[in-house]
């Protein structure tokens, strides 16, 4: 994305927003999700408000209408995606039975076909906080309350908090091991290792 076009476009004047009546928020979500789907295709690299533009199937001009420009439309639409990867992470973890094997059925989630766009979202998060700080630290409170939820309901708030950090930080980890090095086996004796201490953590409970 070019700055000097990103600086133009956030900032271009004159453009009265969405008034917020139903009409308009419904015709702001209907453009929110073709350029979300623009994004889980092509991921963010050269995302620009032309190419949202072409997207939508509109002009820059509507789109500078219901939204603050090529950031916001950025922004919103990682965060649609990574709630569809919570969601969809939680509906697989249901079937399971223990805290281990709920997070193992999660990880074919993580890796599905829009994992490259929200690994690049963590990136630029990295690569220009000043700018997308906002990527990264709604990336920890869109997983958390999800993988808190997946603990015992028996367990204490901080316990689940303590709990979920560790899988979150060790997820992140293997996300990045799976798209620089590839290597399954290295990932497969991660996640060995990872059940064995959640099966320990949920096993005190019965041995308490």
């Amino acid at each position: 994305m070019d700055r000097a076009e990103a600086r133009s476009e956030n900032g271009r004047a004159g453009y009265r927003r969405s008034s917020r009546s139903d009409r308009g928020e419904a015709r702001r979500r209907e453009l929110l999700d073709r350029v979300t789907e623009d994004l889980a295709t092509n991921g963010l690299v050269d995302f620009s408000l032309r190419r949202a533009a072409r997207a939508a199937g509109t002009t820059h001009k509507v789109l500078l209408y219901h939204f603050d420009g090529v950031d916001d439309l950025l922004i919103q639409g990682v965060l649609r995606l990574r709630q569809r990867r919570v969601s969809g992470g939680l509906a697989a973890a249901g079937r399971a039975r223990t805290l281990a094997g709920r997070v193992r059925a999660i990880w074919p989630v993580l890796v599905a076909d829009e994992a490259l766009v929200l690994d690049q979202a963590i990136g630029l998060a990295m690569y220009d906080a000043a700018r997308y700080a906002v990527l990264g630290q709604d990336a920890s409170e869109q997983y958390m309350p999800a993988l808190m939820s997946l603990c015992p309901p028996s367990w204490s708030d901080d316990r689940r908090l303590e709990v979920a950090a560790m899988v979150l930080g060790t997820l992140r980890g293997f996300l990045i091991d799976a798209r620089t090095s590839g290597d399954p086996m290295r990932i497969g004796a991660g996640f060995e290792a990872l059940a064995r201490a959640l099966d320990r953590e949920e096993g005190a409970d019965v041995q308490g």
